[in-house]
């Protein structure tokens, strides 16, 4: 899944409608952000989205990378400690 973070891309694509349920504070919040910053409730709801999508991309690089990192000290232990002398 590709996500657009480029203005004129997330301008061109078409919404679609969805429901769902938040709290009263969290929509109160939400839409409080909204206006005070002069914008669409739907805007703020999907930069939220998207940073959320992004954030779990990254984390499912890292884990990623941490796992080839404990393998490489398992496998190569006894010449990092020659090589931390």
């Amino acid at each position: 899944m590709k996500i657009f973070h480029d203005d004129v891309k997330m301008k061109t694509l078409s919404r679609k409608k969805f429901s769902s349920q938040v709290s009263a504070d969290l929509l109160a919040g939400l839409r409080q952000l909204a206006s005070s910053e002069g914008r669409q409730l739907q805007d703020v709801i999907e930069d939220a989205l998207r940073d959320y999508l992004k954030r779990q991309q990254t984390k499912k690089s890292r884990q990623h990378v941490i796992s080839a990192f404990a393998s490489s000290l398992d496998e190569f232990d006894s010449l990092y400690k020659e090589l931390a002398k």
